[in-house]
């Protein structure tokens, strides 16, 4: 069955799935109010238009313009190469799509460590950018940062456990809150977050059981990465489930494609179809019009 638009257009309907399926429009506070709704919460990354068209058309309900930037699209070694100029002009390439899901930013490494008045700053570039929210991490000693910001009328995101941009005073990217103590300043740190107002905390590299302790203990959404399955939802890098890079996947992902193989296999066939002289072919070159032809040639 077709429809037809203003100009007898016919454009084909096609049936609800999960990825297409009406659904809310996605803001801070819908996704603190959807603690115990029942459904987890989708969030992935993206870095530009492509990418955020693509997490869109999948129906996810977040996109993270992560400072994983550094590492997956400008080539550094850790996230601390990439500065609040680097995150707005992602943000801005993710924002012009205009999609459904609610664009969430990460404050880049110093950029809200030196005070309030830098924070709100920094967080207020993202948003001019196109970010509806940002997040940052690290647990009570950011409190008065959150507290600015969000009195800035800016949502924030907490981001606890694992903190990549903390990976140096941690002795490298390790699982955290293995042993009682730290499990408990995990658990007082989220309740924390969530008291100063953060509208979701993102739980990173903790065990699976420390991480239902701290789900169960807040009132606001918990999102997992390397946390288990007992969160209120789940966060993965684009390049991670995609496969689109050549280095091992961190235990807790999940590859669902191998974009980095399909993509060289078929820019590789390219490269033979032109050498070969296949490339192009009369189907993909422009003609001149018969009669011009011969006149043109006698020129």
């Amino acid at each position: 069955m077709a429809t037809y638009g203003p100009e007898s257009t016919p454009t084909q309907v096609t049936a609800p799935t999960a990825a297409n399926r009406p659904r809310p429009t996605v803001t801070a506070p819908w996704i603190r109010a959807g603690k115990g709704r029942g459904e987890p919460l989708v969030m992935v990354t993206a870095y530009d238009a492509p990418t955020a068209r693509v997490a869109d058309g999948a129906g996810v309900d977040l996109i993270l313009v992560g400072d994983s930037l550094a590492m997956v699209v400008l080539g550094y070694d850790d996230t601390l190469h990439v500065t609040v100029d680097d995150m707005a002009h992602h943000t801005a390439a993710v924002a012009r799509t205009s999609p459904r899901p609610m664009v969430v930013a990460d404050l880049p490494w110093m950029s809200y460590h030196t005070g309030a008045t830098d924070a709100v700053r920094n967080a207020a570039t993202l948003v001019r950018a196109g970010a509806q929210a940002v997040k940052l991490e690290g647990g009570r000693k950011r409190l008065a940062v959150i507290e600015a910001i969000i009195d800035a009328e800016i949502p924030v995101m907490g981001h606890l456990g694992l903190t990549p941009q903390s990976f140096h005073s941690m002795g490298g990217f390790k699982v955290q809150g293995k042993d009682l103590e730290a499990a408990k300043v995990l658990v007082d740190d989220a309740r924390a977050l969530a008291g100063a107002g953060c509208f979701a905390v993102v739980l990173e590299g903790i065990p699976d059981v420390v991480a239902q302790l701290i789900t169960e203990s807040v009132d606001v959404p918990t999102i997992g990465i390397g946390a288990g399955p007992h969160c209120d939802g789940q966060v993965l890098v684009w390049h991670d489930v995609l496969g689109f890079d050549e280095q091992r996947p961190p235990k807790f992902v999940r590859r669902y494609a191998a974009l980095q193989a399909d993509a060289t296999d078929a820019l590789g066939r390219w490269v033979g179809d032109v050498r070969a002289g296949r490339f192009p072919d009369d189907s993909e070159s422009y003609h001149l019009a018969a009669p011009t032809v011969p006149s043109l040639v006698h020129h």
